[in-house]
């Protein structure tokens, strides 16, 4: 059977971005106003609770496309403590895995005053993800790997970080899937290292009379395998009388090249997303579209990757922190 290497590519470039990392994977659903899906430190750092939902759909129009779900909720407890819970479901045609997080975080102020926001917390997360492999409608030839069932395993995990936000300023690291475990679905495929470093830091610019100004940068880095990738964010709010209005613009590339054939030439590339967001804070809710699309010459279709989230603030404090820092007021 002659290999269609560009199918190949992509689906190598893809994969290892969303689905060959365990857990929840890391797109651009920190933008939405949370940060807590991929910082357990975040959890009730805010002067909110916050609700959020994200329904993720890749290539509109093709088959068992991937696609994730995902719910939570983090708050305070009490004046130094945070806690949240995230379940998630995460398919990619005969792949998917399903899990839930519960996080505990303790949060360490250092202001003279309760308006001014000088605060360094310490997050950790537990995590129990079932991994499912439908092998139903595999058939062909015997192979003693192939078992014609659905296939499960699960296992536990733990994510740690870190994130200091003082007054328009924040910067956050965490490491997910820190303990190495062995599964068995894939059998000798498999790796035990699933670890993965994030780092990322803020800063807000202008006043709330005008339009407030947030780049901010992601840098992903996988133990294993060494890959590495960047994410360049610019946001942008304008106050309303009813809440805000926000757009964002976001710029992922990876580090490593990938090599493919293009006719008699072998050429490189690498991994590049484009992702405009726009959404709306209306008084205690919260809306945001999100359309992610890869660059480059060789491409999967010429679809994109379309996301909807959901979110409310609940139980938020009378008095608001004397700074633009979106994330926690």
């Amino acid at each position: 059977m002659k290999l269609n290497f560009k199918i190949l590519f992509v689906t190598i470039m893809v994969s290892f971005y969303s689905y060959s990392q365990e857990g929840i994977p890391v797109y651009s659903d920190y933008l939405s106003d949370n940060y807590y899906l991929i910082h357990p430190s975040m959890a009730g750092a805010a002067n909110c609770a916050k609700i959020r939902l994200t329904a993720r759909k890749q290539w509109f129009g093709e088959d068992e496309a991937p696609s994730l779900q995902t719910l939570s909720f983090n708050g305070r407890i009490g004046e130094k403590s945070g806690g949240g819970i995230i379940v998630f479901n995460d398919k990619n045609g005969y792949h998917s895995q399903k899990g839930v997080k519960l996080t505990y975080a303790h949060h360490i102020m250092f202001s003279r005053s309760e308006l001014d926001l000088n605060q360094l917390s310490f997050g950790i997360s537990g995590g129990l993800i079932q991994s499912q492999l439908d092998e139903t409608s595999f058939g062909g030839t015997f192979d003693p790997i192939i078992f014609g069932t659905i296939q499960n395993d699960s296992y536990f995990n733990v994510d740690v970080g870190a994130s200091y936000n003082y007054l328009n300023f924040y910067a956050h690291a965490t490491v997910q899937g820190l303990i190495e475990t062995r599964r068995k679905l894939y059998t000798d495929y498999e790796i035990d290292n699933l670890r993965k470093f994030l780092l990322s830091t803020g800063y807000v610019f202008g006043k709330k009379e005008s339009i407030t100004w947030e780049p901010s940068i992601l840098f992903q880095l996988f133990d294993q395998t060494k890959e590495k990738s960047i994410d360049l964010n610019l946001k942008a709010y304008k106050n309303m009388d009813f809440g805000s209005v926000w757009a964002a613009l976001s710029y992922r590339r990876s580090f490593d090249v990938t090599r493919y054939n293009a006719g008699s030439e072998t050429q490189d590339q690498k991994l590049q997303y484009i992702t405009p967001i726009v959404g709306v804070n209306y008084k205690k809710f919260m809306f945001a579209y999100t359309y992610s699309k890869v660059t480059g010459d060789v491409k999967f279709d010429t679809g994109g990757y379309h996301q909807i989230t959901l979110g409310i603030n609940l139980f938020c404090t009378k008095e608001r922190y004397d700074c633009e820092c979106p994330a926690i007021n």
